[in-house]
């Protein structure tokens, strides 16, 4: 494998470490990814918090070179998606609600069955919570389908399913 001639690359080890998140203010980032989003904190280095989960959340030093190319008035974030899953999709949504985030949809029920909603973060970093697999397959079963329904609406064959569900 090459990645455009520069195959020592290959030999060496590189390891995904975490996904950062830039923010404005880390004290309401902070709040707002363990209150709302329940993480853990790992490391607090005060301008940059590691959360267990490998999140991580960085405020950009006011005179930090990449500064000058974050947000931009009246920007916001599109091209990111942070996903979490829950097996209480209904009391997290309306903690979420009650909360008056901005949404970016209500609580669906997609069509392969997952029940999900996205909304922002205080930076406008888009959120989605959504039933953990093992979670919409149980309700699917429960509410009476088949095996072979639930496969076809998922897309998950029907072994994968018998050994997820209760």
């Amino acid at each position: 494998m090459y990645f455009y001639g520069a195959t020592t690359f290959l030999f060496m080890k590189i390891e995904y470490n975490a996904s950062v998140l830039f923010v404005k203010d880390i004290a309401i980032s902070k709040q707002f990814y363990m209150d709302v989003l329940s993480q853990e904190i790992e490391h607090d280095f005060g301008n940059n918090i590691i959360f267990k989960s490998g999140l991580a959340l960085w405020q950009v030093p006011e005179k930090h070179q990449l500064r000058d190319s974050f947000f931009i008035s009246g920007s916001k974030n599109r091209a990111l998606e942070l996903y979490f899953e829950t097996t209480e999709i209904n009391s997290i949504y309306e903690k979420i609600e009650q909360q008056k985030y901005a949404f970016n949809h209500k609580l669906i029920e997609e069509s392969w069955g997952q029940k999900n909603f996205r909304f922002y973060d205080p930076d406008d970093n888009l959120i989605e919570i959504g039933e953990s697999l093992k979670t919409f397959l149980n309700r699917m079963f429960t509410e009476g389908m088949t095996l072979d329904e639930i496969t076809v609406k998922t897309g998950v064959p029907a072994e994968t399913i018998k050994e997820i569900i209760e």
